[in-house]
């Protein structure tokens, strides 16, 4: 086998994808990367032909907590061997390359690499070096291109952004990860009567001092405010808030000082 492998034997542990840096350039970039790949839980790095060649001092010291992925890392003289035993491989790329191939988007592919290593296939990303990119020698060696939907007057993506994003989408991929949660901070969501004795004190004291007014539009009013209510995910700690609220404004309104 081509190229020299410094770190353990892959394994291809859990059907990871591997993230292949062709003909990277700065250390730091490598290490960069490898950070951003390990705050998505991925590990497989294969670097071909590191222009600085390999161990390179200041990749490992830019992987500051990420020295997991260099210690799995390998490296081949060229992409022929870093791509050997895998049976599906991806190209990012920004520019177009008059190939026919499929043209997916990271979201697209990183879904395509969990059904495929599912399946027990291995799967190759190809990220190309800083300066230029990818050349079409290495990207007809791919099944299918990557192209991120990027602002087309700046299209330039570099080396550890365009892996944490593919990272991200690896991780997006396979996890049931909610759009939106309501961080509670120690409370517990208000219950349907707490919410409903709040509106009704906060009602009555606006009905006293003549809120709902005109007449022929009380009841619309009422209706707004209740649905204003049902819009506000209030907590428990909010319920005593706005208790609070009301009981200090009524005391104030009886008060001549």
């Amino acid at each position: 086998m081509a190229g020299t492998d410094h770190a353990r034997a892959e394994g291809w542990q859990g059907q990871q994808p591997a993230f292949v840096l062709v003909r990277p350039q700065l250390g730091e970039n490598i290490g960069a990367a490898a950070r951003a790949m390990w705050n998505f839980g991925l590990d497989r790095m294969r670097l071909v032909a590191p222009r600085d060649g390999w161990p390179n001092p200041a990749a490992v010291a830019t992987a500051s907590g990420a020295a997991q992925v260099l210690d799995n890392l390998q490296v081949r003289d060229d992409l022929p061997a870093a791509l050997a035993d895998c049976s599906y491989v991806f190209a990012t790329t920004a520019r177009p390359r008059g190939l026919t191939k499929p043209v997916v988007t990271p979201e697209r592919a990183m879904a395509q690499t969990r059904a495929l290593a599912g399946e027990g296939q291995k799967v190759a990303i190809l990220f190309g070096p800083e300066r230029a990119g990818l050349e079409n020698a290495d990207v007809m060696r791919a099944n299918a291109i990557v192209s991120v939907p990027v602002n087309p007057a700046f299209g330039s993506l570099n080396l550890a952004q365009c892996v944490l994003l593919m990272a991200y989408e690896w991780r997006r991929a396979g996890e049931a990860v909610p759009p939106e949660v309501l961080e509670m901070a120690g409370a517990r969501r208000a219950s349907q009567i707490e919410v409903e004795k709040l509106y009704e004190r906060l009602h009555a004291s606006l009905d006293q001092r003549g809120f709902f007014w005109p007449d022929h539009k009380a009841e619309s009013m009422a209706i707004s405010l209740r649905n204003l209510f049902s819009r506000m995910e209030m907590t428990d700690a909010d319920i005593r808030t706005w208790h609070g609220v009301i009981r200090t404004l009524a005391r104030r309104e009886n008060d001549p000082n």
